[in-house]
């Protein structure tokens, strides 16, 4: 007596690099990730990385911005340009880095321009500074 047995498994072909063999895995095919066009802002991953760099010191992973800049290559006082952002008040902060994605051309706001805003003690000042920037930039 021969019974008839029937497996079913979602299986898919991936590669792991390009021209790299094709394999066979168990699953279902991942969804691809489809990107949005253009790319993020200078100024954004700038003060991405300054937000992460600032905690640095306070948690005791580094002794001081000297350090960072030692581990960076680069000279102290652009490490101070890139942490000058920092002193923004935060709705500033949220908005520079949730700007829109730049698609063609150059960024329309820089760091050079964020320098006097982030001088600026008030966060009044800052922000009225922060629209007329807007207004003639974007």
């Amino acid at each position: 007596m021969s019974q008839s047995l029937t497996i079913e498994r979602d299986l898919h072909f991936s590669r792991y690099g390009r021209g790299s063999p094709r394999r066979l895995e168990a699953g279902p095919e991942p969804k691809i990730e489809v990107r949005q066009p253009g790319r993020v802002p200078r100024i954004a991953r700038l003060l991405a990385l300054a937000l992460r760099f600032g905690a640095q010191p306070r948690e005791g992973v580094l002794a001081s911005y000297s350090q960072l800049a030692e581990l960076g290559h680069v000279s102290r006082a652009r490490v101070s340009q890139v942490m000058k952002p920092l002193s923004l008040a935060p709705d500033i902060q949220e908005a520079i880095l949730f700007l829109p994605r730049t698609e063609h051309g150059r960024d329309p706001i820089h760091l050079r321009l964020l320098q006097p805003i982030a001088s600026t003690p008030d966060w009044r000042k800052q922000r009225r500074m922060w629209a007329e920037l807007l207004k003639l930039r974007t």
